[in-house]
Parts: structure tokens; sequence; C-alpha cells
């Protein structure tokens, strides 16, 4: 009885793009890219699936649009800094935005780079832009530089996210960058001089703060010849 009553008081609730959206990325989150179907999504909103082509074509504009409302919502946060923030500080908070939607979205890592000339990933490109911009790099540099960060930005965050699916889906992160550093410590000494000697490191490093490095590492490139 109480199914069917929270079945229809969703059903009472308009159908909507923003809806059927969100609906897609809770199924995304939970289930992957494979387990987004229009019969689940259908079961999720408790409507039909006519319902939902109507206001969406198919599943790659589904995909696209939750890509696209997870990467709005993390540059939104990422911009919500002091309004005196210099071009690093903005550039540091849209990566480190990206970086956390990947970590938390998984999927979003694989949409973007399937879908580089579509509105999410130019997204990034133009807010990254804007502040390289702002930066006084010299305009025939810019796309280089711009490419430089959103390329890191990407690679870092998918491996990232890859890594926690692939390694510890059900352990903790200590567990398993514990487990890395042991045997990182055990390799050659002479084939794996400098793994070896990083291999502490490894086990007690902190991805975003890693992350952040990076960045810093790319900015101080970029200003270095300004």
């Amino acid at each position: 009885m109480a199914s069917r009553t929270r079945r229809a008081e969703r059903r009472e609730e308009p159908l909507s793009r923003e809806r059927i959206v969100e609906a897609a990325i809770a199924l995304l989150d939970t289930a992957g890219e494979g387990g987004l179907t229009f019969r689940a999504l259908s079961e999720r909103l408790a409507t039909g699936p006519g319902a939902i082509y109507w206001h969406v074509t198919g599943k790659d504009e589904l995909l696209l649009a939750a890509a696209d409302a997870v990467v709005t919502g993390s540059m939104s946060a990422g911009a919500a800094g002091p309004a005196d923030a210099t071009p690093q500080d903005a550039i540091r908070a849209l990566a480190l935005g990206v970086f956390d939607a990947i970590d938390a979205h998984p999927w979003i890592g694989t949409q973007l780079a399937r879908t580089p000339a579509q509105s999410p990933l130019l997204r990034v490109f133009e807010g990254l832009g804007r502040q390289v911009r702002a930066l006084g790099v010299p305009h025939a540099a810019q796309f280089t530089a711009a490419s430089a960060l959103l390329n890191y930005i990407l690679g870092v965050g998918g491996q990232n996210a890859a890594n926690a699916r692939a390694h510890h889906p059900a352990g903790s992160r200590t567990e398993f960058l514990e487990t890395a550093a042991a045997a990182w410590a055990a390799l050659d000494p002479e084939e794996y001089a400098f793994t070896r000697d990083v291999a502490a490191q490894l086990r007690d490093h902190d991805d975003r703060v890693e992350f952040l490095a990076g960045i810093d590492l790319i900015l101080g490139g970029i200003t270095a010849d300004r």
C-alpha cells in the first residue's frame, strides 16, 4: 500500500526534462552507463517511456544532458569564491570542482572524452581559457596553456576515478594504498630505484592535494615567461 502511495505521489509531480536528467544521474551513479535504460528510468519516474521521449530523443542526448548538469554544477560551486580571487585561484577552484565531480560521478570522465566538441567539455575549456587570458598569456600560447590544463584535469580525474572503481571498490582507500606501497617497496632496487624510494609517499599522499600540486606546476610553467 505504501509503495503504491509513493508511486502515486511521484506520478502527480509534473514530468520535466530536469526531473528526467536528475533521475538519469542517479541511475548512472548507481548502475553505470549500462544501467541507464529507458525502462529503468520509467520505473524510477513512475511513467512510461513515451512520456520520457517527449523530453529527450534518446540515450545519447540524455547522457550529454546529465554530463552537462554535473559539470555546470561543479563549475558553479568553483565560481563561488571571493571577488578578489586571482586567475590562479579561479583555475584551481574550477579544476578541483571538475576533479571532485569525476570522483563522485565516475561515468563523467568517459562521457567528457566521448564528446569533446559539445557543451560539457566546452564549458570547462572556456572557463580555463578565460583565466589563462586573464593571466596575461600571449594570444599565440593561450590555446596550448588551456589545453594543457584541460588534459591534466581530465587525465588525472579520470585515472583517480578508475583506480577507485577497479582497485578498492569494497575496501578502504587506506588499505589499498598500504598494499600498493608495500608492493612498490618490494620492487627490485636496481630496476625501480626511484619507485621504491617514494613508496612511503604513495601510502601517505592525498589525491586532491597532489592534484592541485600538479595544477600549480602547470601554472608555474604557464606564467614563467610572462
